[in-house]
């Protein structure tokens, strides 16, 4: 197929395509450039400042502990994916999982701000996840303007995003409700919005819905340049993950992130997760990277 394309490219190149100038020999053709989405200039001052006050219960990273084990972990995740980054484009990511519950957006939220720690690191959490949004209530800020308002036209760019005070953090809510998410999702201003944020910031990160529940996900993984796949130990059994990942085509899967395991005990609890599905954890946890492979609180 590529061999298709690139015939077909060249064939394009030599005959022009409809309805643009044309060169013949020794004429240059002026190309307007493109406009940009989002001026860089003075954008982020722009934006409304809110203050860090996250919700009770919302268990997000206490910046006043940056020892305590949790922070520990987002680090490594954070760490990890920076090293990947060097590796390959890696400035957009969806976090999703195969079902509801099993943390997907406490590991956006908290990787967002695990981000945001390092300095010049600016990092946006946005939530894309238009069906069941819950990132506004953890931030304790308004729902709209959001991301909805800022496709459908009725509001700007800077309008919906709010600027954490004291923070490299940046976080676009979901907006008003719309009647078809996918269908929002997939206008062509959702692909621009996307690949125009990483002009500004150096994260973008994406809570979305759960995969084996809406094809959200899936589009949001084609528009991005990875996925990682947030997994409950003792909940998301093995057919879960298997369809899961057959719905992404195994496409730009970064890794994978266990959630509620208790340090030293993955790799215990690991072959009794497989073979039961039974265990269940009192305490919340992550575990992350590529095959999951060190335990985590």
């Amino acid at each position: 197929m590529s061999r298709v394309h690139d015939a077909l490219r060249r064939a394009e190149q030599m005959m022009g395509t409809a309805g643009e100038p044309q060169a013949t020999a020794g004429e240059v053709v002026q190309v307007a450039p493109t406009a940009e989405l989002i001026p860089a200039a003075g954008f982020l001052e722009r934006l409304d400042e809110v203050p860090f006050q996250p919700a009770e219960g919302a268990l997000l990273l206490d910046l006043s502990h940056p020892h305590q084990p949790p922070n520990e972990e987002f680090r490594s995740l954070r760490t990890r994916l920076n090293h990947l980054q060097n590796l390959q484009p890696l400035h957009t990511l969806v976090v999703t999982s195969p079902s509801p519950a099993e943390g997907k957006s406490f590991v956006a939220a908290n990787l967002a701000i695990a981000q945001a720690q390092l300095s010049g690191n600016l990092a946006l959490l946005a939530d894309f996840d238009l069906r069941r949004p819950v990132l506004h209530a953890l931030f304790q800020i308004p729902r709209s303007p959001g991301i909805t308002d800022y496709l459908l036209g009725n509001a700007p760019l800077e309008a919906v995003i709010k600027r954490v005070a004291g923070m490299n953090l940046c976080v676009m809510p979901a907006g008003s409700v719309v009647k078809n998410p996918l269908e929002l999702i997939n206008l062509r201003q959702t692909r621009e919005l996307l690949r125009e944020l990483p002009r500004i910031f150096h994260w973008v990160i994406l809570d979305s819905p759960p995969l084996l529940f809406s094809a959200d996900a899936n589009l949001l993984g084609t528009m991005t340049d990875g996925t990682i796949l947030v997994v409950r130990i003792g909940q998301t059994t093995i057919d879960m993950v298997a369809r899961a990942m057959q719905s992404l085509c195994e496409n730009n899967v970064v890794g994978v992130v266990v959630n509620a395991a208790r340090a030293g005990e993955l790799y215990s609890k690991y072959t009794y997760y497989y073979s039961s599905y039974g265990y269940r954890d009192r305490e919340q946890g992550v575990e992350a990277g590529e095959g999951a492979d060190k335990p985590a609180h």
